[in-house]
């Protein structure tokens, strides 16, 4: 009986470590990439994420022991548009060795590109910030995945389809939150400049006490002028980022006499599993539609 048992869990065990090894080995880079890179994939992918909750994609620097886990991957997919300015060079040299590198922004078209005057030649890397937009990336997703997997195209398209419409669900979803907000109070002050797509999705002006990138950080006269501002147009409410410094913020809030509102999800999103509650409805934030949820229920609770 015990022989019996024994062979038994043997044959489990083989079998589990059968299936693992027969899923596709794929590494992404920003939370945002790797979520989507998981709701696409589903069980026929093994994704490591080589970034987690809370961490800035612009500073990012690769460790040894992710050149290996890049080295070690079938497929590898990361933001694009200089997002992962530290890693560009890297993933330059893998594609040219003949590895599957993807960016996802390669999907969308530059006419929908954003190119902020201070960082002329350079295009806004935040693409997520409009919901509908960062759905396009989905396809480069599918297109790479099938590259790795050619038995799960058809497996591949049918999940990524889905994910385009939860994707453009929680766009509208967000511009019927967004209308209980009156539009004089439509002003998003933020730490940098992550929400330029976020505004022109949802109708915001967005004011950032940095620019585009976190590399440099706020001056003297970056903060004045944001108070400044802030006074002028009477603002309810700021808000801080889960990935950048608070200082230069919570230094505007007080010179400004301005409440901080809340946390928003910039560069990152929250952690995978943990439960928020906004509007009546509870949303694991460590998803990209969770992040957008609870960007949204925070902005609008603070401005209304």
């Amino acid at each position: 009986m015990k022989r019996l048992i024994a062979l038994t869990t043997g044959l489990v065990a083989a079998a589990l470590t059968q299936a693992s090894a027969a899923k596709l080995n794929v590494v992404t880079t920003s939370t945002m990439v790797t979520d989507m890179v998981k709701s696409v994939g589903g069980d026929r992918v093994s994704v490591v994420g080589l970034m987690g909750p809370g961490v800035d994609p612009h500073l990012y620097k690769p460790a040894s022991g992710d050149v290996v886990k890049l080295q070690r991957a079938k497929v590898i997919f990361y933001s694009g548009l200089m997002l992962e300015g530290r890693m560009a060079d890297l993933f330059f040299r893998m594609a040219r060795s003949g590895k599957k590198v993807y960016a996802v922004t390669e999907s969308i078209p530059e006419s929908d590109r954003l190119e902020p005057p201070e960082f002329e030649g350079h295009w806004d890397p935040h693409v997520w910030g409009d919901p509908t937009l960062w759905s396009k990336c989905i396809s480069t997703v599918v297109e790479g995945l099938s590259a790795g997997d050619p038995a799960g195209r058809e497996y591949f398209a049918k999940r990524g389809a889905a994910v385009v419409k939860s994707y453009k669900d929680v766009h509208q979803w967000a511009l019927k939150r967004i209308s209980a907000v009156p539009k004089a109070q439509r002003v998003l002050v933020t730490s940098h400049d992550a929400f330029n797509y976020f505004g022109k999705a949802f109708g915001f002006q967005v004011v950032a006490v940095q620019g585009l990138s976190t590399v440099t950080e706020a001056g003297l006269a970056d903060i004045a002028k944001t108070v400044d501002f802030i006074k002028g147009k009477k603002l309810k409410a700021i808000f801080v980022e889960s990935s950048v410094n608070p200082a230069a913020i919570e230094r505007v809030s007080k010179d400004a006499g301005v409440k901080i509102g809340g946390e928003l999800f910039s560069d990152a999103c929250g952690k995978p599993g943990e439960l928020h509650e906004g509007n009546g409805e509870k949303y694991d934030v460590g998803t990209f539609v969770g992040m957008v949820k609870h960007n949204i229920n925070t902005i609008v609770d603070a401005l209304k």
